[in-house]
């Protein structure tokens, strides 16, 4: 297929075709855009493992994992065990624009780095979800407030971004050796303390049915699983952009303020690298705190067997 164009020794292909349904933007838009903020964006997925969200035409999108074997023979990648597979899987690592570009032409939108380099978890992650509402994001915003002042109490701090849909995450850096075992609990525990703060707006329920229109807390990011990195475009009608913002704005902004289309120009420095503190030594009270409150998912998971039971047994 002939190349439209050729940046970095990279062909780009079919750059004005539209990028999915309802985006209002095209291929070119998406290259453009992660070329315009490579400098901030690959910092945040350098050396990560890295899953993507493609969105083929005519296609529901899918994540791809796996590095696919067509992928150019100098792309850096690494190897590690998925156990939700049970599977050796080759992951993509991000580290230079050559790559984005290449990932880019894939038309990959979304970029999931892990959550850790190497064997090193880098942070405690808080993930707010808020219900379907019109005032969605609003209430994230409250939610991701309450999660600033636990964190506050507790000695920490940390720096905030829309999550490029309807949510907020907020990432707080964590000292290097830090097992994993007790990051989970210290997360688990600043949700805990973020939800006493307002019950009547927050909630750590995992089971959707149990949170009652109020703000997930969710403390499930530790370990392996992904979010969003900061700057990557997501798969909704105008191609936001998870955009990193100063807890003082949180609330003066909107998803749909930060697109591929305008947040370049938005953009002077790195604001989610400038905005993050240095890594913290999570309290020992945070720890212990959260080793006594059940692990969500298999809360969720037992909740859900005794529920099926009772419903039989009606």
């Amino acid at each position: 297929m002939a190349a439209d164009e050729t940046r970095d020794g990279v062909a780009l292909t079919n750059l004005d075709q539209p990028l999915f349904d309802g985006a209002g933007a095209t291929k070119r838009d998406l290259v453009d855009y992660l070329d315009a903020v490579r400098e901030r964006i690959i910092p945040a997925l350098r050396d990560r493992a890295l899953s993507v969200i493609r969105v083929r035409p005519g296609q529901q999108p899918f994540m791809q994992k796996n590095l696919p074997k067509y992928a150019p023979d100098w792309m850096e990648s690494v190897s590690l065990w998925a156990d939700a597979s049970r599977r050796q899987v080759t992951y993509a690592l991000c580290n230079d624009r050559r790559t984005l570009l290449w990932f880019a032409n894939q038309r990959a939108v979304e970029y999931h780095p892990a959550l850790f380099v190497g064997d090193h978890a880098t942070h405690l992650i808080l993930d707010l979800d808020p219900p379907e509402d019109s005032d969605a994001f609003s209430l994230a915003v409250r939610g991701a407030f309450l999660v600033h002042q636990a964190l506050a109490d507790a000695g920490l701090t940390g720096a905030v971004k829309t999550s490029g849909a309807k949510g907020v995450h907020v990432f707080v850096p964590i000292e290097a050796g830090t097992v994993v075992e007790d990051l989970a609990a210290a997360t688990r525990a600043v949700a805990a303390r973020a939800e006493r703060i307002d019950p009547a707006l927050a909630t750590t329920a995992f089971i959707r049915e149990d949170r009652e229109g109020k703000v997930f807390l969710d403390s499930t990011r530790a370990g392996g699983a992904t979010v969003a990195a900061a700057y990557s475009p997501r798969i909704r009608p105008g191609v936001p952009v998870s955009f990193p913002v100063a807890w003082d704005d949180l609330d003066q902004v909107a998803p749909g303020d930060f697109t591929v289309h305008t947040a370049p120009g938005l953009l002077k420095g790195d604001p989610w690298a400038e905005s993050m503190p240095a890594p913290q030594r999570l309290p020992d009270d945070l720890v212990a705190e959260g080793h006594t409150i059940p692990v969500a998912r298999v809360q969720a998971m037992h909740e859900g067997k005794r529920r099926a039971r009772a419903r039989r047994e009606e």
